[in-house]
């Protein structure tokens, strides 16, 4: 906020406050003497300007109190204690600089890992990276973090372009580990494993073996699980997309013609699977040209008012597209709930909130393959 046309202007404020208390002094009765408040000059220094910024002000001060309090040779002098304390006051401020400034630096530092952790996490993802028009809103249910345990990717292969988004059980930096082993296992397995169930198993399984290492370390988060939705997109077709539901909010179709739930058969959790009967099942299931994929965690469905009552996602979204059926382009439609989740809960965010949204790109006169209109199969 400090700087005009790109330069630092910190400067401006305690030399104007040293200018103004030399003039002052300099011009008011001997039994009004205010030299001494220059010592305020260094103190402001410290607070805005850097080390040597800080130092230069001090010396300056020091300087002014001497000409000025000389003035008067055998009166109204302030003398050697007020001399002190400017001298004292200029020194401390110097100091008090130095801790400030190696403090903003440690800031820094750590905001530039917590940056790298986040790119890592939620790596940048390019336009139309595998044939899909995507975007995707990320808030932090603490506004001083800038990551947490929910997650999204997209990863392309040979077999079709995989989604992968989800939320990890808990907070702090064990989630963000744990979302972090899973994305970098859905990136391998999504590439190179040609059924969508394979990946689930892989997902479940490294999983398992990270649950296994926290336990070996003898941390307190050995039974963490996460809930996710794992997309395919086939290569051979462009008409229809599998879908595997761990425990999570099923997928939202939303088009011109209204808002619709993927009947995607949620499964449990990932890392919960021995408490089950057997895998997820895979759900095959239309989806028009027209219509984006809403994926969204629990900081959106659970959003709360001042009453207490939750966030109407499909209303919410149902009226945005009837006002404006422009509205589903993805860019558009994380917008949309982004803003509506904010104005729900007033800003108050009680959990960490993913909103991604992802439509193919079609060419022009582009006609999906045929096969089954849909379905849900078990492996």
């Amino acid at each position: 906020m400090l700087r005009l046309r790109g330069r630092s202007i910190t400067w401006v404020a305690p030399l104007l406050l040293l200018t103004a208390i030399t003039v002052a002094d300099y011009n008011t009765t001997g039994e009004f003497r205010i030299i001494s408040w220059i010592v305020l000059v260094p103190g402001i220094a410290c607070a805005i300007c850097g080390v040597w910024g800080t130092a230069l002000f001090a010396v300056l001060s020091l300087v002014a109190y001497t000409l000025v309090d000389s003035a008067w040779p055998h009166q109204f002098q302030a003398g050697l204690p007020d001399f002190i304390l400017v001298s004292a006051g200029g020194v401390l401020a110097t100091l008090a600089c130095v801790v400030r400034v190696r403090g903003e630096r440690r800031a820094l530092h750590m905001r530039d890992v917590t940056d790298t952790v986040r790119r890592t996490v939620l790596r940048p993802l390019p336009p139309g990276w595998g044939g899909l028009e995507h975007a995707g809103v990320y808030l932090t249910a603490d506004a001083r973090a800038r990551v947490g345990g929910d997650f999204y990717d997209i990863q392309p292969g040979p077999y079709g372009t995989r989604v992968f988004v989800g939320d990890v059980q808990g907070k702090g930096l064990g989630a963000v580990e744990t979302a972090s082993v899973l994305l970098g296992a859905f990136r391998e397995a999504g590439y190179h494993e040609a059924e969508l169930t394979a990946v689930a198993d892989r997902l479940e399984t490294r999983m398992l073996r990270h649950r296994e290492y926290t336990t070996a370390l003898g941390r307190d988060d050995g039974d963490r699980f996460a809930t996710a939705v794992l997309l395919g997109f086939p290569a051979d077709r462009t008409d229809v997309v599998d879908a595997v539901v761990f425990g999570h909010e099923p997928p939202l179709a939303v088009g011109p013609g209204g808002v619709r739930s993927l009947p995607a058969g949620g499964g449990l959790p990932i890392g919960c699977r021995d408490l089950g009967p057997g895998a997820p099942p895979v759900c095959r299931v239309p989806v028009a040209a027209d219509e984006t994929l809403l994926l969204v965690t629990d900081g959106v469905t659970e959003a709360r008012d001042g009453a207490g009552d939750f966030y109407r996602l499909v209303d919410d979204l149902a009226r945005a597209v009837a006002e404006d059926p422009r509205a589903v382009a993805p860019g558009r439609l994380v917008a949309v709930v982004r803003d509506g989740t904010l104005r729900h809960s007033r800003g108050h965010l009680t959990d960490d909130t993913t909103v991604f949204a992802v439509r193919r790109i079609r060419a022009p006169g582009a006609a999906g393959g045929e096969g089954p209109e849909g379905g849900c199969s078990p492996r």
